[in-house]
């Protein structure tokens, strides 16, 4: 995959929007910290922010367990470059390459974590993603992945119907991720939590790559 790939979609869906990324991004850091939480990730462990923009959870993740080996990667050069400003002396590497082909031996992280990537991939690349997720986890680590997900009241029913025209969605608010994920050769892979915001229903996913 190159950058010019159609599949690719950058951040807000156009280039020209990147700039502007970053602020509207914020909006949803709490659910970021509450993704950290599920993670629980550990001094020493090594950490992957896959898909990480402009870094906004790539850095939490520092900030959080400085101790950590931390690294976000990103198909966006433009989003990379914000991210590596913002992160001047700090020990974070970033990368960039896409999730469906990562630079990365196998067994390299103790620890996924992806926040509002997944409804940007076609169903072949979220297939693709995230076999290369397990491929890149050691056996025993986790994958834990907050995005669109399906509806569970009259609200975000509504929302979905709406929703579900943009972008890549169709997977995430079908509820089809915990399917695709054990597709890809995880175990446990389950729906952790449910929230919502103004532009639809969140789920929290959690997938264990076996011994």
């Amino acid at each position: 995959m190159t950058q010019t790939d159609s599949h690719y979609v950058p951040a807000f869906g156009l280039h020209r929007l990147t700039p502007f990324y970053d602020s509207f991004a914020k909006f949803v850091n709490p659910l970021r910290r509450r993704l950290l939480q599920q993670a629980n990730i550990q001094p020493g462990q090594r950490v992957l922010d896959l898909g990480c923009g402009t870094g906004l959870l790539t850095m939490m993740i520092k900030q959080s367990t400085p101790e950590a080996q931390v690294t976000g990667l990103d198909g966006d050069e433009a989003v990379l470059k914000i991210a590596r400003q913002k992160s001047h002396h700090t020990d974070i590497q970033w990368d960039h390459a896409f999730a469906t082909d990562m630079p990365y031996p196998d067994n390299s992280f103790d620890v996924v974590v992806s926040s509002f990537v997944t409804h940007h991939l076609t169903s072949a690349d979220k297939l693709r993603a995230f076999r290369e997720v397990h491929r890149v986890l050691r056996p025993g680590g986790g994958f834990h992945i907050v995005d669109f997900g399906p509806p569970f009241n009259l609200l975000t029913r509504v929302q979905a119907s709406v929703m579900k025209n943009f972008e890549r969605t169709a997977d995430n608010f079908a509820g089809r991720i915990p399917l695709m994920l054990a597709e890809a050769g995880f175990r446990s892979a389950k729906e952790a939590g449910r929230d919502v915001i103004f532009f639809g229903p969140i789920a929290f996913y959690r997938a264990i790559k076996g011994a």
